[in-house]
């Protein structure tokens, strides 16, 4: 009894999977390269302009951009929800505490949007906007270049409890990770190479400061971080208080501007900031990916573009769902 109840639902996983694959290809397959190129041909241009300046005044808004499109992509697909500003009465993704007050680079989006529109009115979907943004970030700092397939349409909903629902916490072990991203169609190795957008970007204290001072009742500090990196640190966030205060640290510390593969490196060398990045080198399903991205700068570099085109096909809306925001804060009036 025991075996066939496993058989059943092990076959009823399989079959959740292969429909979940069948959905997001049909979507994806409705995304392609140059969408805009007869109706907005300056559309991709106008977005890169837009994080150039951005980025080249503030760097860290490319790690912030390329973060967003992730929230964005996990939480109801790639549509744009994520740029939503809450309603009376209907607060939205924005004020998720995984999201607030973290998130940053709305005013990046808003800019790009209100010059497209004035070019091109209601053509350019605001999810593919950030599409792009994400893009012209990973080049503009790394670069690493890549063609996105456009023509995705914005949804209507954003709600403020889906966000914990969907994203991974920063205490996730591998395997929960893999379960995480396997739940939205992306493989082991997507995961660990998505991971690696970690390079860039600041963490608050509060996502791991458990490592620190409390990690468990034999070891106050993670046994596994490098103890030199662990003084690091302590020097940089004091043990919790009622103080309200959480500072940031760089994900990254050797080259925390820079999206490159030294990420994995730090992994190799016991230096990871999360345990969900450290958890990549400690566990055996995901290590030699780790070794192999920290070996290999340039194959991971590619692998990562096609991991992002892969990230932005997520249960996209097409054809004539969702809409064409005007606003990219605020969901068209009818």
């Amino acid at each position: 009894m025991m075996s066939s109840l496993g058989g059943s639902e092990k076959m009823a996983t399989i079959f959740f999977c292969i429909m979940l694959f069948l959905a997001t290809s049909v979507s994806a397959a409705s995304l392609k390269v140059g969408f805009y190129k007869s109706s907005c041909p300056s559309a991709e241009m106008i977005v890169r302009k837009a994080v150039n300046k951005a980025v080249s005044k503030n760097p860290g808004l490319a790690a912030g951009l390329i973060r967003m499109h992730f929230h964005d992509c996990f939480v109801r697909g790639c549509d744009g929800s994520v740029l939503l500003d809450s309603t009376p009465g209907n607060p939205s993704e924005k004020e998720s505490p995984v999201n607030n007050p973290s998130l940053r680079g709305f005013e990046v989006i808003d800019e790009a949007k209100a010059e497209i529109e004035a070019q091109c009115p209601q053509i350019v979907s605001c999810a593919d906007v950030l599409a792009f943004a994400a893009r012209d970030s990973a080049y503009k700092v790394g670069g690493i270049n890549y063609a996105v397939p456009s023509g995705r349409r914005d949804g209507r909903v954003s709600l403020k409890d889906e966000p914990t629902l969907h994203l991974p916490p920063p205490v996730f072990n591998a395997k929960q990770l893999e379960e995480n991203f396997a739940r939205k169609g992306l493989s082991l190795d997507e995961m660990v190479t998505l991971s690696g957008a970690h390079s860039i970007g600041v963490s608050h204290c509060s996502s791991f400061s458990n490592r620190l001072y409390s990690f468990n009742a034999t070891h106050p500090q993670d046994p596994s971080m490098d103890p030199e990196f662990a003084r690091h640190l302590k020097t940089k966030c004091p043990p919790p208080s009622n103080t309200g205060s959480d500072p940031t640290v760089s994900l990254e510390i050797q080259t925390p501007n820079r999206l490159d593969n030294k990420y994995y490196k730090d992994l190799k060398n016991h230096r990871g900031l999360l345990t969900s990045d450290q958890t990549l080198f400690d566990s055996p399903s995901t290590k030699i990916m780790v070794k192999n991205n920290a070996g290999y700068g340039a194959n991971w570099g590619n692998k990562y573009a096609a991991a992002m085109v892969r990230m932005g096909t997520i249960d996209v809306l097409t054809g004539t769902k969702g809409e064409i925001r005007k606003n990219c804060r605020v969901v068209n009036y009818r």
